[in-house]
């Protein structure tokens, strides 16, 4: 199994993430590549919870124009999510 530093990117700490905290649910961005199974197992070894649930889902990069460049338009990179729901009683300190 890969270690989690190569699983999981960071912790999202957005003002949806903290409202999905209270219903505990967790959001980290993740690599491209590692499934479910993957994810699950790296969480949690990492912060020692139970995890229940996993919803990924992929934001997709948005439109830039650059200014330097004659307007040309680029894409940022998508970026993927997990959404991790956990047992109830265990908690995970982002802050």
């Amino acid at each position: 199994m890969k270690p989690a530093s190569e699983i999981i990117s960071r912790p999202i700490l957005t003002e949806k993430a903290s409202g999905l905290a209270e219903a505990n649910k967790y959001v980290f961005e993740v690599l491209p590549g590692p499934d479910r199974a993957q994810i699950k197992k790296a969480i949690e070894a990492s912060f020692k919870v139970t995890v229940e649930k996993i919803n990924i889902l992929i934001r997709k990069g948005k439109l830039r124009r650059s200014r330097l460049s004659g307007g040309s338009i680029f894409t940022e990179t998508n970026s993927r999510r997990a959404i991790v729901t956990l047992k109830k009683g265990d908690v995970i300190s982002l802050a």
